[in-house]
């Protein structure tokens, strides 16, 4: 099992930009996406195995949002406590995505590896994502 921790508030992956060069269309990342990709590579690259990873894996991302100013003291201390959920955007499996995709390379050969996936969205003083690995056995 490989766990790890990127700090810093978590960034969502973005929707794909689309531009035009010579007449062909051109997708990319938003430059936000494609800076934490960069960032949670680097974060990831502390831990990351030997041999990249092989075979069906399953993951879990804790992404931590920071509480927002406007909370009252009593409704920070009960967000960070886990009473009050973040039910504002951006979408839990953004996230996800954006961990899947950094971690190519890195952790596996390829995010479709990843068969079982659990992914959190909660507030805390210290924003970061955990993010936990583990290869499933005999599949």
């Amino acid at each position: 099992m490989i766990q790890f921790t990127v700090y810093g508030e978590p960034v969502a992956q973005g929707r794909p930009r689309a531009s035009t060069q010579g007449g062909f269309v051109r997708m990319y990342d938003p430059a936000k996406s494609r800076d934490y990709k960069d960032y949670v590579r680097i974060a990831a690259s502390e831990h990351a195995p030997a041999k990249l990873l092989d075979g069906p894996l399953a993951m879990m991302v804790i992404a931590y949002r920071p509480i927002p100013k406007s909370f009252s003291k009593k409704k920070a201390a009960d967000a960070e406590a886990g009473q009050i959920y973040p039910v504002s955007k951006p979408d839990a499996d953004n996230y996800l995505k954006g961990i899947k995709d950094a971690l190519k390379g890195i952790m596996w050969v390829d995010d479709s590896q990843v068969v079982d996936a659990y992914v959190r969205k909660r507030y805390s003083f210290k924003p970061r994502i955990e993010v936990t690995i583990r290869q499933i056995k005999g599949a």
